[in-house]
């Protein structure tokens, strides 16, 4: 038995924000170029080590700009992935969590980025990532439960 998925005309939304991610993350990367250049880390040294960022404030920021780029990578198969899914049934709502996520994300980079960890928070960005991350997480389940019951 084939089920059928109809993609709402406003899924270009949450197509929209999920692009708007892959643009987040390129602007990140080239942060952590510039800090690593400037830090001078050579590759493929992932961070600074204790010593190196103790003695250099540029090791430290770069070892910050490094850990705000990576932890957006850990998160992204959760929020491309839920958006992609609630975005199926509630196009708007989707897009909107994502929307946030993203531009909080760069709030989080610019305040880690500054080389002190406790920063990371601007505005409030952990908080806010975490509960729109959760947001589309319930989300996405909720539209997988509908989308298997419907096609009981």
């Amino acid at each position: 038995m084939a089920t059928a998925i109809i993609i709402p005309r406003d899924y270009v939304y949450p197509v929209a924000t999920v692009t708007s991610v892959f643009w987040l993350t390129t602007w990140q990367m080239i942060k952590v170029g510039r800090a690593r250049k400037a830090a001078n880390i050579p590759y493929p040294q992932v961070y600074a080590d204790k010593a190196e960022a103790a003695a250099s404030p540029q090791a430290q920021v770069f070892n910050c700009a490094q850990r705000a780029h990576q932890n957006t990578l850990e998160n992204l198969p959760t929020v491309l992935f839920s958006t992609l899914i609630l975005g199926l049934k509630h196009p708007v709502y989707a897009a909107s969590l994502c929307g946030v996520w993203t531009v909080f994300r760069v709030f989080y980079t610019i305040g880690y980025s500054t080389g002190d960890p406790k920063k990371r928070n601007l505005f409030g960005s952990a908080a806010v990532n975490a509960f729109s991350t959760l947001g589309l997480l319930l989300g996405a389940t909720y539209t997988a439960v509908k989308l298997v019951t419907d096609s009981l």
